[in-house]
């Protein structure tokens, strides 16, 4: 066995293939004999006949042109200035009716393949770069010089290697175009179309599994089984868009949600930014959360059923937990919103109505009108932190008790939530020192309150700090 050939042979012989010449050339100028070069074309899959040297691709696309027109082959080779023998080999091609390159690289099996070499890159990896693949690893590089070479990332090379190199894990260039384009093709066979794949997942959803359990579940029951494979995503898709294979029957009962159309998640960039001009909880005053000075609340919608699209908006103060509540029967928009919520801040005395905080809901979209008409400073929460309105939620909470979920509010009218809200006030807190709302707030307007025949005082934590009594 001789000595395996340098690098710098390996080199020579590819920087000769790209500019056209023949294996025999190649390997005579890289100093490696015929045969070597032979099994190092093969083995990148872009191997030439030996016997006859590689021709202009622009001419041969032309010669092609001209020969499916009606010209015979060595006239159209002699127009294109390509040799007679050019000429009669593609008419002869064409003849039988074999596929013709728009270019160049040859193989011994099939003698070309319908690709344009000179397509520019686009999204995905062309021909020319899996070209350089090939040469690549024929040349024994690392994935990363590759990467580097073709001017894509690490991972590119890496994925196209995993995917379309041969089952002995040889990466050749005409098999990997092949493959690609097999991939690529649309629409694809529907997994869950027909089967025992599908009978299962059906099985699965009728025994009212989740997606993801059904997927994880037939791992385990069929291990050695690669059929018996599917995503939680491919079994979603199957029932939301592509309804085939009995699947769409199963949505109402099967998936716990009941829904017939699937929820779109929105990013967090597509939250952000929904309402103008919001100034955001970051920037309120610091006194709030200390909770020492009354006039600051939390604000929010409880929502009734989806068919009525009634709703009732709450308002808490953040010092005393003073509840109010405005119905919206008739729909929660902006303009709704807006038209319930400012006669009552509006009826609030000033020096109550210091700050609003919400969240940042659509409803809310007509704030900066709320603020000019009612003179308070509203804040909106930050997304997905309902902690930073833990009064509103919390109440909120305790008012389902008296408007249960799923059901219609706009039967409530404005006296019934009057009357909710009040038997709310008069709740006994432990956070008041057993006061109820509506005392404590009395006790701070400087209204007496008589308990046990006793007057009744606000607990120190809801006293400012020189009203309170230290122990010496």
């Amino acid at each position: 066995m001789g000595r395996p050939a340098s690098v710098e042979a390996h080199e020579v012989f590819w920087d000769c293939w790209r500019q056209g010449l023949s294996v025999a050339e190649c390997s005579a100028r890289a100093g490696v004999t015929v045969t070597a070069g032979d099994r190092w074309a093969q083995v990148a899959g872009v191997a030439r006949p030996a016997h006859r040297p590689v021709a202009d691709p622009v001419k041969v696309a032309a010669l092609v042109k001209l020969i499916r027109s009606g010209v015979a082959g060595v006239a159209a080779a002699k127009r294109v200035g390509l040799s007679r023998q050019v000429g009669r080999y593609w008419a002869a091609r064409l003849a039988d009716g074999v596929a013709v390159p728009n270019l160049v690289w040859v193989d011994y099996q099939t003698g070309g393949v319908d690709i344009d070499m000179d397509a520019p890159p686009g999204r995905r990896l062309g021909p020319r770069e899996r070209q350089e693949i090939a040469l690549g690893r024929a040349a024994g590089l690392s994935i990363s010089a590759i990467a580097e070479r073709i001017g894509r990332p690490r991972c590119t090379v890496w994925r196209e290697l995993t995917r379309n190199s041969s089952p002995d894990g040889t990466y050749r260039f005409l098999d990997a175009e092949q493959s690609a384009r097999d991939k690529a093709k649309r629409p694809k066979v529907v997994k869950l179309a027909e089967g025992r794949l599908r009978d299962m997942v059906q099985q699965g959803l009728e025994h009212q599994l989740s997606p993801e359990q059904i997927s994880h579940r037939l791992v385990l029951e069929y291990p050695d089984d690669k059929e018996m494979r599917v995503c939680c995503e491919t079994i979603y898709q199957a029932v939301y868009v592509q309804a085939r294979g009995g699947l769409k029957r199963e949505v109402n009962k099967a998936l716990r949600t009941s829904r017939t159309i699937r929820k779109p998640h929105a990013t967090g960039e597509k939250r952000r930014g929904r309402i103008a001009d919001m100034t955001p909880i970051s920037q309120r005053p610091a006194q709030v959360e200390e909770r020492t000075v009354p006039g600051h609340w939390e604000g929010d919608l409880i929502l009734g059923s989806v068919e009525s699209k009634s709703a009732v908006a709450t308002l808490i103060e953040r010092c005393f937990r003073f509840a109010l509540v405005a119905g919206l029967p008739n729909g929660h928009t902006a303009a709704q919103t807006e038209e319930a919520l400012v006669p009552v801040i509006a009826a609030l005395p000033e020096q109550l109505r210091n700050s609003l905080t919400w969240d940042q809901g659509v409803e809310m979209s007509n704030h900066l009108q709320i603020a000019n008409q009612t003179g308070i400073t509203i804040y909106f929460a930050d997304p997905h932190s309902p902690w930073q309105r833990g009064t509103n939620e919390n109440t909120n909470g305790l008012l389902r008790q008296y408007l249960p979920k799923g059901t219609d509010l706009s039967v409530y009218t404005p006296e019934d939530l009057a009357a909710i809200a009040t038997a709310l006030n008069t709740r006994p807190r432990k956070t008041l020192g057993w006061l109820t709302p509506a005392e404590a707030f009395a006790i701070w307007l400087g209204i007496p309150v008589t308990i046990g025949g006793r007057p009744a005082q606000l607990p120190d934590s809801l006293k400012p700090l020189t009203h309170r009594c230290v122990d010496h």
